[in-house]
């Protein structure tokens, strides 16, 4: 392989993913080159894997949670240079429209995600925007620094939320990002957080985490939630998300599993009920959970496996068919 090209893992059609050997990425003036280190598989991702995922278009290099060294800068790049330990906010926004103006730029309309409109970290190298890209402390792990993208969902979420210490808090689904909401709630001071989930193995690393566990909600008295967070996105999770909450209670909506579901929503309008959905995040909380990583206020690290990028695709089955006790698989290009 010679210094022009890279391996990279690419999604060819459904349950397709195989090594390729590509050209190194060129850089724009205002990009930088980053020599990839860690990269996250993400729950999104495997829709995609199974061809359930209308953003993910084979031939496609996903990957969006991940973290690496600045190979090579362009030159208007002034903040970064080679050498730095980064991770990167994946979420690619125009930065002039009102959305990103305003402190909602994962609304942009021309907003752009590595891993699915471009091209993104299962690969050995990937061009991003200098001011998506964000330094580690050198305390701080490539395995941290790449987690910093899904701790980010989660803040989103409780801040959505607007959580309240005080706060009984559901979350449905013992996935990545229903344990990163889980832990984010307890940064802000909430004990009482049942997570549910089908899966004991997962939900044995919520109750390590300190959550109160379930694998149903039949001994779970309906309306007795302060806020609810769907992090499965199928027509039962959501539909016990708006039962299970109090009058004048939140739900947030994160899982994207299907396109429609059938709600109550006389009863959502009767009991006054706040439904938001929740996508991505915004710099703002990709800030908040990288400081929060930073101080060792949330740790997922326990429960996170490594593969080589080679092994890839046997990752997406495992995670598919059978996760077991494991929380994220990280794939490595070292």
């Amino acid at each position: 392989m010679s210094e022009n090209t890279m391996k990279a893992l690419v999604y060819e059609g459904p349950k397709m993913m195989n090594m390729r050997e590509l050209s190194v990425p060129s850089i724009q003036s205002d990009e930088v080159l980053i020599r990839v280190e860690r990269v996250g598989i993400c729950g999104s991702e495997l829709s995609g894997f199974l061809g359930h995922n209308s953003l993910r278009k084979p031939p496609l290099i996903m990957g969006h949670e991940f973290s690496g060294v600045v190979e090579k800068i362009g030159n208007m790049v002034s903040r970064l240079q080679t050498g730095d330990r980064v991770t990167v906010n994946p979420l690619i926004t125009c930065g002039e429209c009102r959305y990103c103006t305003t402190g909602f730029s994962q609304l942009c309309a021309e907003r752009k995600l590595l891993g699915a409109h471009l091209p993104g970290a299962f690969a050995e190298y990937l061009a991003v925007p200098e001011k998506n890209v964000y330094l580690l402390e050198d305390h701080v792990s490539f395995d941290e620094g790449a987690l910093v993208e899904p701790f980010a969902v989660a803040v989103h979420l409780c801040r959505l939320l607007k959580l309240d210490p005080t706060n009984r808090l559901l979350v449905m689904g013992a996935g990545p990002i229903g344990l990163f909401t889980l832990q984010v709630a307890q940064v802000y001071g909430l004990k009482n957080i049942v997570v549910v989930d089908l899966n004991e193995e997962r939900l044995d690393i919520a109750k390590e985490l300190g959550g109160i566990v379930a694998t149903n909600l039949e001994d779970v008295e309906k309306g007795s939630f302060d806020a609810a967070v769907d992090a499965v996105g199928i027509g039962i999770t959501r539909l016990h998300c708006v039962e299970y909450v109090k009058p004048g209670g939140s739900v947030v909506f994160s899982g994207l599993h299907q396109n429609e579901s059938s709600l109550p929503i006389n009863d959502v309008i009767r009991n006054e009920i706040k439904m938001f959905g929740a996508f991505s995040n915004n710099p703002i909380d990709f800030e908040t959970a990288l400081q929060w990583i930073t101080e060792g206020r949330v740790n997922i690290m326990p429960w996170t496996i490594h593969a080589p990028l080679e092994d890839g695709s046997a990752c997406f089955e495992k995670l598919i068919s059978d996760p077991g006790k494991i929380a994220k698989i990280m794939l490595t290009l070292r």
